[in-house]
């Protein structure tokens, strides 16, 4: 690889995560979940503004199919409309689960949305929840106190899912006809703290590692293959955008207002050879 690692924007995000590409409208969107702040960065202009804050913090959004965003917050799942008005939709409450985190639509337009936890003997309070699209939500597994990355095979047969508590990411077998997983089984460690991922239209997963000063990239097998090395220790998830779906988005945490460092910035990295399969998929969550 001849790559080029570009820093973009540094709002010194205490988390900055969930970085989604707007095939659309060729725009990037980021979150810093602390506090509960968006970002858009429009690549042809070089501009990049903060377009929401708080006081409610978010763990993850999507794109709806008409356009708006549906952001995950701490007690319920809410609609961002593009004229930056908000609607609280759907409530969620679970005990000892004080928010959502990291969140992904699938072909079908359901969403699977991960929470925090509390750690315990069983691994942790927060699981997996699926969001059909009639508004419908239900737990699907618990076991641990932080979930994160999830994606899907390019032939949409797998789907990967992470575990920060247990340093895994785990494979299941994918029913896009009801939204079903099963066969559940390590596909990769435990080994260092995978956060966020995406994947390549090979079939390899490009893994943001909290505390790891980089990307890690591992084949379909789940072994490693190469990393890349960022000056950021909390690099916390990544995606793929560009026209071509070749750069890859890469943000960090650790960051704060009175900080001067590096800490919370947001990369662009080009030059990988690897690019997405296809556009992140839309939500299709009925309002």
């Amino acid at each position: 690889m001849s790559i080029n690692i570009e820093a973009i924007a540094n709002y010194h995000c205490a988390c900055g995560e969930n970085p989604l590409w707007d095939d659309r409208k060729q725009k990037f969107y980021w979150e810093d979940i602390p506090n509960g702040r968006l970002f858009e960065f429009d690549p042809a202009t070089g501009q990049h503004a903060m377009i929401h804050e708080g006081p409610e913090q978010i763990g993850g959004f999507t794109f709806q199919e008409d356009g708006n965003l549906l952001l995950f917050r701490q007690n319920d799942i809410a609609v961002r409309r593009e004229d930056g008005s908000i609607e609280s939709i759907i409530p969620f409450n679970e005990p000892d689960i004080p928010r959502f985190n990291d969140v992904m639509a699938d072909p079908e337009g359901r969403v699977y949305a991960g929470t925090m936890g509390k750690k315990n003997d069983e691994g942790g309070t927060g699981g997996l929840f699926r969001v059909d699209t009639d508004g419908t939500v239900t737990k699907l597994w618990l076991g641990t106190a932080c979930s994160n990355g999830m994606a899907f095979s390019p032939d949409l047969s797998t789907f990967y899912w992470t575990s920060t508590t247990a340093d895994t990411i785990y494979a299941f077998d994918y029913d896009r006809t009801t939204g079903a997983m099963t066969n559940r089984r390590v596909h990769m460690g435990p080994s260092g703290h995978p956060d966020g991922m995406t994947i390549d239209s090979e079939g390899n997963i490009w893994s943001a590692h909290w505390g790891g000063f980089g990307i890690y990239i591992y084949d379909p097998t789940g072994k490693q293959i190469n990393k890349i090395d960022l000056p950021v220790e909390k690099t916390s998830s990544c995606c793929w955008g560009g026209a071509n779906l070749d750069e890859l988005y890469v943000t960090t945490a650790g960051g704060s207002d009175d900080s001067d460092t590096a800490d919370g910035t947001l990369y662009r990295i080009t030059g990988t050879g690897a690019k997405a399969a296809a556009p992140e998929f839309r939500s299709r969550i009925c309002l």
